[in-house]
């Protein structure tokens, strides 16, 4: 036992994470599987509980079986967990327990949450995760108080409590699931403007990241945010306006409709018109949505509102042979190496993952295909429809997808991958590129 602990205190944060997420994955998958999780005379197998388990953990949304058909309450609520463990993060939530036991968190614990919260110093991490937790319970109370007004009209007081409080931190932590049963989703309440407006507004604050929430609270003037929160805030403004007017343009749904699919496809995964029903056009609007994703230190996924900015911006900056920055501040040359290898690696994960699921699933279209991965790779659960009829292979590869998605291809290729700078230097010479 002492060894294994050696063994760990010498792992590289990165690895400890990765390893955390699997860990709980792992649990979950085991914990669906029991008989108090599941219903009377429904049938659960392995690869099925695994999936939704990584869905939940990666907070992704995408589901092999209905949530609510399958699983009684107890595995709804360890669902639930496990979508509030994925969000926070495995570390910001060992550290939270440590906390609350009283106890003093260590350096490698302040390492840990550094890492998993993509801040630059460990310096008043402790005091950062409080925040990050008071934070969010403050958000998910108000989001189930709200969304309880909408389900308390049409279902009885305890299992209106326990949807709301379910549908609160699902929406919260960018993850699509609900538990209305029959693959559902949110359509019933297409119309509803109050639950529409209370998804939104979690699903928006969820997916801005912690780092510029408290940012805001502190200074309240946008001249005097930091550059980081200056270009989440626009870019996240930018994408839902844009969204929202390109499917509106290409689907005939409402300005409500286009709106809220435009929030949800930037990793959360709610619907309130059946996907299936879209256009290729549609369909790929929000591939285009879901690939980029939410902010860093958030709880959604894809390459980051940041990351699209960068790659904007350095165009921008070759075309006009300026300097690559904005509001009066240049970025970082590092900064912007690190967008294009993200981006690279990312649609390297999507485009391997297309390409293997097309081979074993050739009655299903490209795009239906392509949907399917950017969704599980931006950890958002929108779907055309066709999860829960794919083969066991094509599930488990989805699940490598999930997981690669939630944790970053970047994070996860550079912790395993230890290289030292070479000593010698070579000579530069240009090549010919375009």
């Amino acid at each position: 036992m002492e060894r294994f602990y050696m063994f760990l205190k010498k792992q590289p944060a990165g690895r400890l994470i990765t390893l955390g997420f699997a860990l709980v994955i792992l649990t979950g998958a085991f914990l669906l599987l029991l008989p108090v999780s599941i219903k009377p005379g429904v049938q659960v197998t392995f690869v099925d509980a695994l999936f939704t388990s990584t869905s939940a953990v990666c907070v992704t949304g995408l589901i092999a079986i209905d949530t609510a058909d399958h699983f009684t309450a107890f595995g709804q609520a360890v669902v639930a967990v496990l979508i509030q463990i994925g969000g926070l993060g495995v570390s910001s939530v060992g550290v939270g327990l440590i906390l609350a036991a009283g106890k003093r968190v260590g350096i490698k614990g302040r390492l840990l949450v550094k890492e998993a919260l993509n801040v630059d110093s460990s310096k008043g991490i402790v005091r950062l995760v409080k925040s990050v937790l008071m934070m969010t319970l403050c958000f998910e109370l108000a989001g189930a108080v709200l969304s309880f007004i909408v389900f308390s009209q049409d279902y009885p007081l305890p299992k209106a409590i326990g949807i709301s409080l379910f549908h609160s931190v699902a929406a919260f932590n960018n993850s699509g699931f609900d538990i209305l049963g029959g693959l559902r989703n949110l359509i019933p309440y297409q119309n509803n403007v109050l639950l529409n407006l209370t998804t939104c507004g979690l699903i928006i604050f969820g997916g801005l990241g912690f780092l510029v929430i408290l940012d805001v609270m502190k200074h309240k003037r946008f001249k005097k945010l930091t550059l980081h929160s200056k270009i989440v805030i626009t870019m996240t403004a930018v994408l839902l306006i844009a969204g929202t007017l390109l499917l509106k343009a290409t689907e005939d749904i409402t300005w409500m409709g286009a709106f809220f699919h435009s929030v949800s496809a930037r990793t959360a995964g709610f619907s309130t018109y059946p996907i299936g029903n879209f256009s290729s056009a549609g369909l790929f609007i929000l591939c285009i949505l879901m690939f980029v994703g939410a902010s860093p230190g958030s709880t959604g996924g894809g390459i980051k509102t940041t990351t699209f900015f960068v790659l904007l911006q350095d165009a921008r900056g070759v075309f006009s042979k300026r300097y690559v920055g904005a509001f009066r501040r240049k970025i970082a040359r590092e900064s912007i190496w690190k967008a294009y290898i993200i981006t690279f690696l990312s649609l390297g994960v999507v485009c391997t993952g297309t390409v293997l699921i097309s081979i074993l699933e050739p009655e299903y279209s490209l795009i239906q295909v392509l949907f399917e991965m950017v969704s599980a790779f931006g950890t958002v659960g929108l779907s055309t429809g066709i999860t829960p009829d794919l083969l066991d292979v094509s599930k488990l590869i989805l699940i490598a997808v999930m997981f690669i998605g939630r944790l970053g291809a970047f994070t996860l290729l550079s912790m395993w991958i230890e290289r030292p700078e070479p000593n010698v230097r070579y000579t530069e010479e240009n090549i010919s590129v375009g």
